[in-house]
């Protein structure tokens, strides 16, 4: 009776696995049944008999055959021993081929495409703007959290709460907004998200329906176009110029179609870092009342500006035509997954139903933590320190470029944000580069993925805001080694 079983399972089963081995005898035994190998009413093997053959605990078996006994795929009868059932809990026919690996998917199913925003590959990877983690003090962002445990233990905060965030941290956000950002507004008008990028996802949720048409800048962030794309819209690149999102392009656009919504970054845009005028603020704001169409307006790094005091958010001009989408990620770290929508709020309210179907609230003790580090002005402390180390390494990033590639690479140095826009006078440079990229220890986001159609361009977002002074040189070092021939002899090298 055993020799059937060792021979057939003892291939089906092995310690090394992640999975216990009982788990693995009782889908081993559900296979052989689906299969027709173990037909309806057929013995088993005595646990015992079964534990020789396999070369396993006899504990390890009863637990297989409890485990099918309560699924229903064996059955018991008294002392006779055990049997397959004779009904069996389900009927579906037996695979036409079995797969060489288990964890290959058996049923139909979406697949996604990789997020072009996440550098591929492997090797150092050079961001597209993040701040540098290094900065925060690690002492007191835990300090923030023993204290907020503390505090939401006390409350009974630690349960189930709002979707649209934890009342603190809406409360010390619209003060944050309304002190250095002119935006007045109060906690009902935030809706507190797991970074921008979810902001953005639930504007394009609660705007969009399929076949809509969404504008985007044409060199842009490729996240926000697949949001909108993910929705249904029609996402359609508009002329990006020195001063910013063309907004004749936008006019003629809406002259011709329904326009549904604009996304925009225009304080330091992204990728190329250059402002939106005041002028054309204005002018957008008008275009938006005029076609009634929505704005959404992502500040993802406002307070790191180094020229002069930044120009106020649009939603402080015209609250009600603008979802503004912010973000804790650069001012404190990536990790704490924080952002912010600020809308109307009946606005916000659908943001956070929306929300609440994905994953109900965020996380009430980071919040907590956050708006303990907000309004004890340890946010405001840390923002003022980094600003001084930001722009030194700025200048010092584009100092090593410009020896680097010379007159290969056109690039200003930007008035804001934590990254350079570099373009390339020749684009064999550029190829040159992305191919050894990976030969030189080094990925980053490709050039193509910031066009959005019909627009074109190409260059890469070279973010200096997380390399201290020896990690700038030795990136910048591998850039140019990269680029190999395609660089002017004039250049010299880091």
């Amino acid at each position: 009776m055993s020799r059937p079983f060792a021979y057939s399972l003892s291939r089906e089963i092995d310690p090394r696995r992640g999975a216990p081995l009982y788990l693995q005898i009782v889908h081993a035994l559900i296979h052989d049944v689906r299969s027709g190998r173990l037909a309806p009413g057929a013995a088993l093997p005595s646990s015992r008999e079964l534990a020789e053959s396999l070369g396993v605990n006899r504990k390890t078996i009863v637990l297989a055959y409890d485990e099918l006994v309560a699924q229903g795929w064996f059955a018991t009868h008294g002392t006779r021993g055990t049997f397959v059932s004779a009904e069996l809990p389900e009927t579906l026919p037996a695979p036409r081929k079995a797969s060489a690996d288990p964890r290959t998917p058996g049923f139909p199913f979406r697949a996604t495409p990789d997020p072009a925003f996440v550098p591929a590959g492997e090797g150092l990877a050079i961001d597209d703007g993040l701040p540098d983690a290094r900065l925060f003090s690690i002492d007191t962002l835990l300090g923030a959290y023993r204290d907020a445990g503390r505090r939401a233990a006390r409350c009974g905060g630690l349960g189930y709460g709002d979707p649209r965030g934890t009342g603190e941290l809406r409360r010390a956000i619209a003060a944050m907004l309304a002190s250095h950002r002119g935006l007045i507004v109060d906690a009902e008008d935030v809706c507190i998200t797991r970074g921008s990028q979810m902001g953005i996802f639930l504007a394009a949720r609660i705007l969009v329906a399929p076949g809509d048409v969404v504008l985007v800048e044409g060199l842009g962030y490729s996240a926000a176009r697949a949001a909108f794309a993910g929705a249904g819209a029609e996402v359609i690149g508009v002329r990006l110029d020195e001063d910013g999102v063309d907004v004749e392009d936008v006019e003629r656009l809406c002259r011709g179609r329904p326009v549904r919504a604009i996304y925009v970054t225009p304080h330091h845009q992204f990728p190329t870092t250059v402002p939106l005028t005041p002028e054309r603020r204005l002018r957008l704001l008008d275009l938006s009342a005029e076609y009634e169409f929505a704005i959404i307006e992502d500040d993802y790094d406002h307070e790191y500006h180094f020229e002069r005091q930044p120009l106020l958010p649009m939603a402080s001009y015209a609250p009600g035509r603008v979802i503004y989408v912010g973000s804790m990620s650069k001012l404190l770290l990536p990790g704490l997954r924080i952002g912010y929508v600020v809308a109307p709020p009946p606005v916000v309210k659908s943001m956070a139903n929306a929300a609440a179907g994905v994953d109900r609230q965020g996380n009430a003790l980071t919040e907590l933590a956050v708006a303990a580090l907000v309004d004890s002005g340890e946010l405001r402390r840390h923002v003022r320190k980094a600003r001084q180390i930001y722009a030194q390494r700025r200048d010092a990033f584009g100092a090593s470029l410009a020896r680097a590639f010379g007159d290969a690479i056109r690039f200003r140095i930007p008035a804001g944000g934590l990254a350079f826009w570099t373009t390339f006078r020749d684009e064999a440079t550029l190829d040159a580069l992305e191919r050894d990229a990976a030969a030189n220890g080094l990925r980053f986001l490709p050039s193509s993925c910031f066009a959005a159609p019909p627009q074109r361009g190409r260059g890469l977002r070279l973010g200096f805001g997380s390399l201290d002074a020896g990690e700038a040189e030795r990136v910048i070092g591998r850039l140019r080694r990269a680029a190999g021939a395609g660089i002017a002899e004039t250049a010299l090298p880091c």
